[in-house]
């Protein structure tokens, strides 16, 4: 690998932004591609299906071997509100190795009994957000979970502004046509408040807390292999 291309990388990887090495089995050339050139690239298509994935490897483009390296930044997830639901869902998101921080300024929810091993954040999300934990981005995933509003929104406005890939909020149909308004109120336009999923998760019919876990982490992934805006079509 040649030195330059090895500054593009790790200054990538720095700035959590994807971006893939293409190196041509055949003849040994390699370029490098960031996540917001390949939706302008020649195989835009086929880098966006890697991405997507997270894999790495072999493909064939017009008779000739190529293969992708695919560097992409580890997934957080930010869950709002230290409840039940986020009890079950913990253990199963560290399954999948996703990185874990739970925020809730309700101290007597926040605790390391209830959540065993997870970043807790015991402070208001709008001051949480701001610097106890790492900086929302395009690879995290915000989970609103609290239905207090003086909680879940002003994270869900940080999710959005930040374009996290997935964000998600509890609640039913009318509750969140409650949290639209408030949310418009605050500045942010329908194109932003129409990526919350909400009711959240998948409609599997979830009644306690770990189906509506599996749920809310069954959509998360679906989000997460599905491909980006800024990648490809």
């Amino acid at each position: 690998m040649q030195r330059d291309h090895l500054a593009i990388l790790n200054a990538e990887r720095a700035a959590r932004r994807a971006a893939i090495l293409v190196t041509d089995l055949d003849g040994g050339a390699q370029r490098v591609v960031r996540e917001a050139e390949i939706a302008a690239d020649p195989l835009s298509e086929l880098l966006g299906r890697h991405l997507a994935s997270g894999r790495s490897g072999l493909a064939e483009v017009e008779g000739r071997s190529v293969f992708l390296t695919v560097q992409a930044p580890p997934v957080r997830l930010v869950l709002i509100g230290a409840v039940h639901i986020s009890q079950a869902l913990c253990p199963m998101a560290r399954a999948l190795d996703l990185s874990i921080a739970v925020i809730d300024p309700r101290t007597a929810f926040a605790t390391p009994e209830r959540f065993p091993g997870i970043d807790l954040v015991a402070e208001w999300p709008d001051e949480a957000l701001g610097g106890a934990v790492p900086a929302l981005d395009r690879y995290c995933a915000v989970a609103a979970l609290t239905h207090d509003p003086k909680i879940d929104d002003p994270a869900l406005i940080a999710a959005l502004r930040a374009e996290c890939f997935y964000v998600g909020a509890l609640g039913s149909r009318k509750t969140h046509a409650g949290r639209v308004a408030r949310l418009a109120q605050a500045g942010l336009g329908a194109a932003q408040t129409g990526r919350i999923a909400a009711p959240i998760g998948l409609n599997i019919g979830a009644v306690s807390p770990a189906e509506i876990a599996v749920s809310i982490l069954a959509q998360i992934v679906a989000a997460q292999r599905a491909p980006r805006a800024g990648a490809a079509a």
